[in-house]
This record gives C-alpha cells, structure tokens and sequence, in this order.
C-alpha cells in the first residue's frame, strides 16, 4: 500500500490517512478510479480505530465508501479492546475483496442515461427527503444545495463532461460527492472534510449512492 500524508482535525481529536491498495479501474472516456483505505483513529476515544474501504474518483478527487446494499465493510477497533492484528488484516481482506462487484455496479451506473426528470427527483430525495416521485413543488426546498449540485451534473462539476457522467446515474452521484466533499458550507475545509467521512456528509453521500443504486435496480 501507498500512502497520502495524514490529517487532523479539529484540534487535533481526530487523525486521518489515506492508504493506496494498489486497485483501480477505468470506466467510460478513461474516468479513472483508485482504491483506498480510509484510515483514522482520535486521541479523546470519541471515535474508534477505523479503516474503510473507499474509492477515489481521480479527475475531481471525489471520495466515497464502497457499501453494497448499504452496509460499509468498516473495519473498527475500539480504544478499549487489545488489538489483534491478525484478525484486523483478515477483515481488511474480506473489505478490499469487495472492489470487483462494487465497480461493476458503478460502471452499470455510468451506463444508465437519466431525464432531466429524474435528476431533478433523484436531488430532491437525496438533499431534501422528498419522494422522487412525488409532483415537483413551485419552491424548491434546501434551494442553494439544489442549484449547486444541478449545476455540477450539468457540466461546472469537474468531470461532469465525460461520456460516463454526461447526463448518466454516476454523474448524479459525483455531482453529489463533489458537492459533500468540496462546495457543502462548513467553517472550514478540515470541518468539511471531517463531515465528508464521519459526519453528515458521509450519510448524504451514502444516501446519494443508495438511490444510485435504485435507478438501475
């Protein structure tokens, strides 16, 4: 494994990492994609010793856990168990094994052309918990998320030009991790890439890979 230098956040309770596994793939138009290890831990036992399993979309450095049918393969060890490194590798093994079918879903993702409908529906259910199929209202609720992340998938997003995110399923969903991980508001960038994979904004990006999911179920 490669590693990327590690981070803190806020002031210094929690540490970060990211750790190359040496897995990629390509989809449509050499949209490339790396694999990594999430791995962090904190130094006031709030969060417990944790490597998650992510992909890293290289034109716009997007992240997002691998979860298949909504369950992430985290591997956690808390600050009050003795650590046991053998059954930690084995886990990790079991979570990196996982690449093959999460990859095949996304370049299913990358295949699926979407209306403007449905990306319309596909941000209001995500952003706003509005049912995708509900009549779209006069005022959009949560407005300014709404317009940026439309705004993304329809061509300012980095990568968003691409034959696998032009007006497809993937461009939905990095238009949404692009949003989560760079354009959310926060105090600053380290809060928002604390909340981009622990806090809010990791349950919005895996709410926008589950209804992904949906639209090629």
């Amino acid at each position: 494994m490669s590693w990327k230098r590690p981070a803190c956040s806020r002031a210094g309770r929690k540490f970060w990492a990211l750790a190359r596994t040496g897995q990629d793939a390509a989809l449509k138009d050499n949209d490339q994609i790396n694999g990594y290890l999430v791995l962090a831990t904190s130094c006031d036992g709030t969060l417990a010793t944790t490597a998650t399993p992510t992909i890293v979309r290289v034109v716009c450095n997007n992240t997002l856990t691998i979860a298949l049918d909504g369950i992430s393969r985290a591997i956690k060890v808390p600050h009050n168990t003795r650590f046991d490194p053998q059954t930690v590798k084995k886990q990790l093994g079991i979570a990196v094994s996982q690449w093959d079918e999460f990859m095949y879903r996304m370049r299913i993702l990358a295949e699926r052309k979407v209306q403007s409908k449905e990306a319309l529906g596909f941000f209001m259910n995500v952003l706003c918990d509005t049912n995708a199929h509900a009549p779209i209202p006069e005022v959009l609720p949560n407005k300014r998320a709404m317009e940026k992340v439309q705004s993304l998938y329809e061509g300012k997003g980095r990568g968003a030009d691409l034959a696998s995110a032009r007006g497809t399923a993937w461009g939905l969903l990095n238009a949404m991790t692009e949003y989560v991980d760079h354009e959310r508001r926060a105090r600053s960038s380290e809060y928002r890439m604390d909340s981009a994979w622990f806090g809010q904004g990791a349950v919005i990006k895996q709410k926008a890979l589950d209804a992904a999911l949906q639209l090629v179920a």
